[in-house]
C-alpha cells in the first residue's frame, strides 16, 4: 500500500545491539515488580511482563477498531490483567471500511489502525487527534526508518504498528509455471483456471494493475485509470476469492493456488505448506505500513496511551513476531527477542523460544525483504480528490464479478 520510501529493512538487517534482560533458558519472563507482586499469567500460560512504567488509568474500558487477525491474544489478556481495563475489539477488513465507520459517526473508538496512504485522508477530515508525545515512553524503541514518513511528518498523529509487502503467492505443487511478474497473472492458464485469491483492497489491486501497464501506482490520470479498470476486468474471472480477512486459509486448504497477499499471511501459509512461495514481481512489490492513531472523539484517552506504552514494550511487542510475522518496526522488540531464551509456544503450539522465533523471522525472505526486491518496491500514497475516482472504478470492478 504506498510511494518511494525511506529504507524499511535497516532495523531488520542490523544485528541486535541492546540486550533486554530475560529469564534463564526454559523459564518464563519475570514480571514481578520491586514490591514483590505475584506474576500475572495469561490463559495460555504466558507470563505477562510488568508495565514499565505503569501509568495511571481511570478508564475501565478501551475500544479498539483494528484489522482482522492482527493482535496477539496474550497481548490483549496481559493488558487487561495488568491494568484492569476491559478491551473491546471491533475489526475491519479494509481502510475504506474503517473510513466509512468513522464517517457515519456514532461509533466511538479509542484507537484505530489506518494504513499509511489512508492517514492523510483521516487527517483532512479532522478525524484524528494529535499525539501527546509526553505521554509516550516507548518512542525511543521504534526504528527511525519507520518514523517521520511522508504520510505523517513528525508522527504528529500516528505510531508505526506493522509493515510489509504485497506480492505474489503461489503453491508450486499445484502451479507448474510460477509467475514472476504481476502481468503474468493475466495469462490464460491462470485466468481460465479460476483459482486465484486476491486481497479485497481497491488501491492495492488497482495499483498493481497500473504497474503492469507501466503507469504510476498513484496516478490521478482518469484515462490511465480507465485503462487499468478494463484490464482488471479481464482478470476478475480468474479470481475465486476476494479475502482480506485470512487469505492464507484458502491457500492452506488447497481451495486456491495463486494470487496476491500480504507478508504475514504468506509467511504463515508457507509454515503450513512448504510448497507455497512468495514471489516479488518484476514490476515491484507494494510496500505498506499500518499505524495506530487516536480518533478525535476517543472517550478513553488515558487507556489508549496505556495500551500504546504497554504493548509497545520490547518484552510485549515481540509477540508480533510469533503470532503475526509482518515486518516489525519496533527495534526494542527485535532486540529483546534476539537474545531471550525462555520457553514459549510458537504459533503452531510447539515449544520454542523468542530467540528461535526471531531467527526464523530474520531468516525468511518474506519477512526480511531481499535488497533487490526492496530497491524495486513502491508505496501507495494518498491521491486526494482522485480517491473518489478509485472508489468508483472499484465499485464497477466488483459489480462486474
Amino acid at each position: 500500500m504506498k510511494n518511494r520510501f525511506k529504507p524499511l529493512a535497516t532495523g531488520l538487517l542490523a544485528a541486535a545491539v541492546a540486550v533486554a534482560a530475560c529469564a534463564p533458558a526454559g523459564a518464563p519472563a519475570p514480571n514481578a515488580d520491586d514490591a514483590g507482586e505475584a506474576q500475572i499469567v495469561a490463559s495460555s500460560g504466558f507470563v505477562c511482563p510488568a508495565a514499565d512504567p505503569k501509568v495511571e488509568v481511570t478508564s475501565t474500558e478501551l475500544n479498539l477498531f483494528v484489522w482482522t487477525e492482527y493482535i496477539p491474544q496474550d497481548m490483549l489478556e496481559c493488558f487487561e490483567k495488568v491494568y484492569g481495563v476491559t478491551v473491546n475489539r471491533e475489526e475491519f477488513s479494509s481502510n475504506e471500511e474503517l473510513g466509512a465507520k468513522l464517517d457515519a459517526g456514532g461509533a466511538v473508538y479509542d484507537l484505530v489502525q489506518p494504513t499509511d496512504y489512508y492517514v492523510p485522508v483521516l487527517i483532512r477530515k479532522g478525524q484524528l487527534q494529535k499525539l501527546d508525545k509526553s505521554r509516550l515512553s516507548i518512542l525511543e524503541g521504534l526504528d527511525p526508518n519507520y518514523m517521520d514518513l511522508s504520510f505523517d511528518p513528525g508522527n504528529e498523529y500516528t505510531l508505526p504498528y506493522q509493515a510489509g509487502t504485497d506480492a505474489i503467492i503461489v503453491n508450486t505443487a499445484a502451479v507448474a509455471n510460477v509467475p514472476t511478474s504481476w502481468a503474468d497473472l493475466w495469462k490464460p492458464e491462470y485466468v481460465d483456471a479460476g483459482r486465484m485469491v486476491f486481497l479485497d483492497d481497491s488501491r492495492v489491486t488497482i495499483g498493481l494493475t497500473l504497474l503492469t501497464l507501466g503507469y504510476d501506482v498513484n496516478t490521478t490520470d482518469e484515462a490511465q485509470l480507465e485503462e487499468a479498470k478494463n484490464r482488471l476486468l479481464e482478470l476478475v474471472p480468474g479470481i475465486k476469492l476476494w479475502d482480506s480477512d485470512s487469505p492464507k486459509s484458502a491457500l492452506i486448504a488447497g481451495d486456491v493456488d495463486l494470487g496476491m497477499t500480504w507478508t504475514g499471511e504468506a509467511f504463515l501459509a508457507q509454515r503450513e505448506v512448504p510448497e507455497i512461495e512468495y514471489v516479488y514481481p518484476s514490476e515491484g512489490a507494494l510496500f505498506w505500513q499500518d499505524n495506530y492513531a487516536i480518533p478525535v472523539d476517543a472517550p478513553h484517552v488515558d487507556a489508549a496511551y496505556a495500551w500504546l506504552n504497554y504493548t509497545y514494550q520490547g518484552d510485549v511487542f515481540w509477540l508480533m513476531l510469533r503470532d503475526f510475522p509482518y515486518t516489525n518496526p519496533n527495534k526494542a522488540a527485535l532486540d529483546y527477542a534476539a537474545t531471550a531464551e525462555f520457553e514459549v509456544l510458537d504459533i503452531d503450539g510447539n515449544p520454542s523460544t523468542p530467540k528461535a522465533i526471531y531467527e526464523a523471522y530474520m531468516g525468511s525472505p518474506i519477512t526480511n525483504v531481499p535488497q533487490d526486491a526492496f530497491a524495486n518496491a513502491v508505496r501507495i500514497e494518498d491521491v486526494g480528490d482522485a480517491t473518489a475516482l478509485y472508489d468508483r472504478i472499484w465499485t464497477e470492478i466488483k459489480g462486474g464479478e
